[in-house]
């Protein structure tokens, strides 16, 4: 692990295991299309496969590759790296440096990656004057996974100062070994912990299987493949997950602010709205709020955020998702969980990665090919 302020960027290649469409749908019905805000995407710099990011102190935004290295976005352009553990993991596989977050505070900084061994990490490091203090770092969690797909990775400060953390089902195909629905797993669930109130952290004490015989204590929400990305609207505090699918259905689930967690999205006895291989769906199946299929040119969705900036009016309030195949930017109108509108903004990302949202609300949009975006008005 280096940490530096002067590097040359390190060159990742990228092999991300598609395996994971595009005649839109809603979860139920097709939703009514509306007038598409006008929009462009703005290169705002080039990095070496850029696969996640996140808001920094100072109106930064700060860039990770998948490689292990982490660079600065700020009026300048994107800096050197400021972090490098490119000799810590790998990119086989879906594997790498996944996922990264600040705490409300910037007091910390938080990456989520698998190591050599194809462990998924969650690493943190205390921050001072908006810069990484290496001897501080520390390791907040681990988890095994027996297949190099379906990491997860995602990593997010929710609107209650807790850390989330998202892990796919464990990899290989079909959830070979039930994980989606077993709560005695971390895999194919969404976690909430507390990094802070413990070594190395807390549960905190109103998570929904608190207690509860043979389920784990961090997990937040179940069912899931592989939650590649997901968000938290900035306007309202809902929860939206892009779940990828297996082999016919992306799907876009969705969970209101004041959700106590315990959710179940249905994998692996769902794919969407569909059982999976004869699968009976379970009675306390949450289903997508929007799904599509594979007849296009979709094959593994990419969730976005809520757009709450104030360069877009228009955009105000739609969730913004894309497909890492097809990498079209689409829009979602979200009315109380159900979808009323969507619309297709019209601009193509490439390979769409990842979406970063900035501290002033405006969104970019990573393509793995090396493009870092901000969406404009046009």
């Amino acid at each position: 692990m280096k940490i530096r302020t002067r590097s040359s960027a390190i060159v990742g290649t990228i092999c991300l295991v598609a395996s994971l469409a595009l005649t839109s749908a809603s979860a139920d019905e097709p939703a009514a299309p509306h007038r598409a805000a006008e929009v462009v995407l703005k290169e705002v710099a080039r990095a070496q496969n850029p696969i996640a990011g996140t808001a920094g102190p100072g109106d930064t935004v700060w860039i990770a590759e998948r490689a292990g290295t982490v660079r600065v976005l700020d009026d300048q352009g994107l800096g050197e790296p400021v972090l490098d553990i490119s000799d810590e993991t790998t990119t086989d596989g879906e594997r790498g440096l996944l996922g990264v977050a600040f705490d409300k505070e910037f007091a910390h900084f938080y990456i989520s990656f698998t190591n050599r061994e194809g462990t998924s990490t969650v690493d943190e490091f205390a921050v001072r004057d908006g810069g990484i203090r290496p001897d501080t770092r520390r390791t907040v969690l681990t988890q095994t996974q027996p297949y190099a797909n379906h990491n997860g990775g995602d990593i997010q400060f929710g609107p209650d100062g807790y850390l989330y953390i998202a892990f796919g089902d464990g990899g290989a195909g079909g959830d070979p070994h039930g994980n989606g629905q077993n709560l005695d797993t971390l895999l194919g669930k969404l976690l909430r912990i507390d990094p802070s109130g413990g070594e190395p952290y807390a549960i905190p004490p109103d998570n929904p299987f608190v207690g509860v015989p043979d389920a784990k204590d961090e997990i937040w929400a179940y069912g899931l493949r592989n939650p590649w990305r997901f968000s938290f609207d900035a306007g309202t505090g809902d929860l939206l997950i892009g779940d990828v699918g297996q082999s016919a259905w992306e799907e876009i689930d969705w969970a209101p602010a004041d959700s106590k967690g315990g959710e179940n999205y249905g994998w692996s006895a769902m794919e969407g709205n569909h059982p999976f291989r004869g699968g009976t769906e379970p009675a306390d199946h949450v289903p997508p709020i929007h799904e599509y299929d594979r007849n296009g040119l979709g094959c593994s969705v990419t969730g976005g955020y809520v757009y709450r900036g104030a360069a877009i009016p228009d955009l105000q309030g739609q969730y913004l998702f894309s497909d890492y195949c097809d990498g079209t930017v689409r829009a979602l109108r979200v009315e109380n969980g159900k979808v009323t509108g969507e619309s297709d903004l019209g601009v193509n990302g490439g390979e769409v990665i990842s979406f970063v949202q900035g501290g002033d609300g405006e969104l970019y949009v990573l393509g793995i090919g090396g493009g870092v975006s901000r969406i404009d008005p046009a």
